[in-house]
């Protein structure tokens, strides 16, 4: 990509690109000079919008990031507004594939940077030590938060806990195969997680999520660290959940963080909310991030699959051996197949907030939310609900959904979640989750959701905002609450794909 620093009044992403990004609203009537040559409009251009900077057919291709991002339903002149009204998509359904690997990674020297971290018992390490409540069932979501208050207020000092946060969920009966399967393991991974330093797992008694078939799936875990209650089976399920929690409480009293290097650091890649500046400031500063943490030896992990559609060959060359190439084949067909398999279009992605900010098509989303994966070679595809197997930038099974995604990357062992958004969105998943504003005006519009301000990249060079960036991310993972941490916004969601009996 080009340089972002920019103080013209658009920005042209790529030197095969045909449209150009405005960065201002611009008025009817006005003239303005783009690259030598005068533009004069006959209607107004939202910002973050495109124009076309040639005079073009119908049908010809709309290149943006040096890609197509659909094609032209009628005739356009230079200048022109170039949105839903006359472009169109050029995505359907699954395609056939040939590994074509054009690995050009950007690396970073190493640093020595470090960040402080708690080390666990089984050698991961934590960026949190949160004390979790976790729901077998959702039946029983009203009487955790009746402990917790609880324990809260005979307990107003947590000691070396940041949190007290419960799972909640609607899910863990009335479910049968992979949606039972899904429920039962996204909970495993949250017990597992390195930045619980203490959980309660609670159980109602008859629900298909037992606590028994839990503990089982769950193998073997450190007695100390992690308790099991079961509402049915005590007389009173509050008195009892209390006094497992101030167990846990006694049981963290000696936790300390300590200096980890940036190669134990694995951090979800994640959009939400997306504008046309999504893929000019904010994913290419996370994909920026991505490679330099990839460098340090540490992980990043990209998901959103409907998201990758239109861009899944720009992944796919970049897949580190024809082993993986395949993997992500599988990745991107299996879930068009999804798609299909409910007669839905593929392609019907970009939601009414992306259309308002500027994304036409998903081609278009996608080219842009790949953004946030920077250059590196993708090592490893996940499956939903596997953990990171190696150092690198993995890609992870799992939808658009910000708070399924979100969970699902928390799930993979990710410590902290960066989410870019050019809408804006208070949520968090139940890891510390970094919202990055696309765009001045919503970081100073909403503070109280937003941690850090790509939009500097519209007049800063990514050299400085990357450095910039990078302590934000070292101060959040050494302790620093994020919004959604200080706002108490935390969140799991569970992917469902079957019946509810």
């Amino acid at each position: 990509m080009t340089e972002i620093k920019n103080k013209s009044d658009f920005l042209k992403l790529h030197p095969k690109d045909n449209v150009a990004v405005a960065l201002h609203a611009i008025t009817k009537e006005t003239q303005l000079t783009f690259e030598g040559r005068s533009y004069s409009f006959t209607e107004e251009i939202p910002q973050g919008h495109k124009i076309a900077l040639i005079d073009l057919n119908k049908g010809d291709h709309v290149i943006k990031y040096g890609y197509p991002i659909g094609h032209l339903l009628s005739d356009v002149k230079a200048g022109q507004w170039l949105h839903t009204h006359n472009v169109k998509t050029n995505l359907s359904g699954t395609l056939a594939y040939t590994y074509e690997p054009n690995l050009q990674p950007v690396v970073y020297p190493k640093s020595q940077l470090t960040f402080k971290g708690y080390r666990r018992k089984n050698g991961k390490v934590g960026i949190r030590n949160d004390l979790y409540v976790i729901p077998t069932v959702g039946c029983i979501n009203g009487i955790a938060e009746i402990i917790v208050e609880n324990f809260k207020q005979s307990h107003p000092n947590l000691g070396t806990f940041d949190s007290v946060t419960i799972l909640k969920h609607p899910y863990g009966c009335s479910q049968l195969g992979q949606d039972h399967q899904n429920t039962r393991q996204i909970l495993i991974d949250a017990v597992q997680h390195p930045n619980a330093g203490g959980v309660l797992v609670f159980g109602l008694g008859c629900e298909n999520n037992t606590v028994a078939e839990f503990k089982e799936k769950l193998g073997d875990y450190d007695t100390d660290r992690v308790k099991f209650l079961v509402a049915q089976e005590s007389q009173d399920e509050i008195e009892a959940g209390e006094a497992l929690l101030h167990e846990l409480l006694q049981a963290a009293k000696d936790d300390r963080r300590e200096d980890v290097p940036l190669s134990e650091l694995k951090v979800g890649l994640k959009c939400g909310g997306s504008d046309g500046f999504s893929g000019i400031t904010a994913n290419p500063l996370l994909g920026a991030f991505s490679d330099f943490l990839v460098s340090q030896g540490g992980s990043t992990v990209l998901t959103e699959v409907p998201e990758m559609f239109g861009a899944e060959q720009v992944l796919m060359s970049r897949a580190k051996d024809q082993a993986t190439f395949e993997k992500i084949l599988h990745l991107i067909n299996d879930f068009k197949d999804y798609f299909l398999s409910y007669g839905e279009p593929v392609y019907e992605n970009p939601s009414p907030g992306n259309k308002a900010g500027g994304i036409t098509t998903l081609e278009d989303k996608s080219l842009g939310c790949t953004q946030k994966s920077g250059t590196s070679a993708v090592v490893d595809v996940l499956k939903y609900e596997d953990k990171i197997r190696e150092s690198g930038l993995s890609l992870l099974e799992g939808p658009g959904n910000d708070l399924v995604a979100a969970s699902a990357l928390a799930s993979a062992d990710c410590q902290l979640v960066l989410f870019t958004t050019g809408r804006g969105t208070p949520f968090g998943a139940f890891v510390p989750t970094m919202k990055v504003a696309t765009n001045q005006e919503l970081f100073e519009k909403k503070p109280h959701w937003m941690d850090f301000n790509a939009g500097r990249l519209l007049y800063e060079p990514m050299e400085d905002v990357l450095a910039d960036f990078i302590q934000a991310i070292i101060a959040v993972a050494s302790g620093t609450k994020t919004r959604n941490e200080a706002n108490n916004v935390r969140e799991i969601a569970i992917f469902k794909n079957g019946v509810t009996l």
